[in-house]
């Protein structure tokens, strides 16, 4: 079976920025795939909970204007490694992330305004030959494991 990193809050593992867990469909995933849990957000140094972070221009600023580019990166740069360990070609994603989103992203204005982007974990994994994916795209990455 392939390896899949997977956002560890897809699992339902408390380490949203929220504090919360949320348990999605994985419409059986863990049967075709190795399950590489992952928070780039965490593996950052950032706490959970945390204060929410949005990506404004080529920063990410929390809520209170505080500048976490640096642990958004470290975060990426470990999630990277991760990838690499574990020769993981694809990763599923939590989507309009900082870290992990895809395609679409908010904005910096903490209005839940989207904007096309994508989070600074999916550009860096992307970059290094990780095909990206979202909890919203879950067919479509069952539909390439097939082939």
């Amino acid at each position: 079976m392939d390896n899949l990193l997977i956002s560890a809050c897809l699992l339902g593992i408390s380490c949203r920025y929220d504090g919360e867990s949320r348990e999605y469909d994985l419409k059986g995933l863990e049967k075709k795939f190795n399950l590489i849990p992952v928070c780039p957000e965490i593996y950052g140094g950032l706490p959970t909970p945390r204060v929410p972070s949005e990506i404004a221009g080529d920063m990410v600023l929390n809520r209170e204007g505080k500048n976490v580019t640096a642990q958004y990166n470290k975060g990426a740069r470990e999630t990277l490694r991760m990838a690499k360990l574990f020769d993981a070609k694809y990763a599923l994603l939590k989507a309009k992330s900082p870290s992990c989103g895809k395609d679409r992203v908010y904005d910096g204005s903490f209005t839940g305004t989207l904007v096309r982007g994508e989070g600074i974990t999916t550009k860096l994994l992307k970059e290094n030959g990780v095909e990206i994916f979202t909890e919203d795209e879950i067919d479509l990455l069952l539909e390439k494991q097939a082939k």
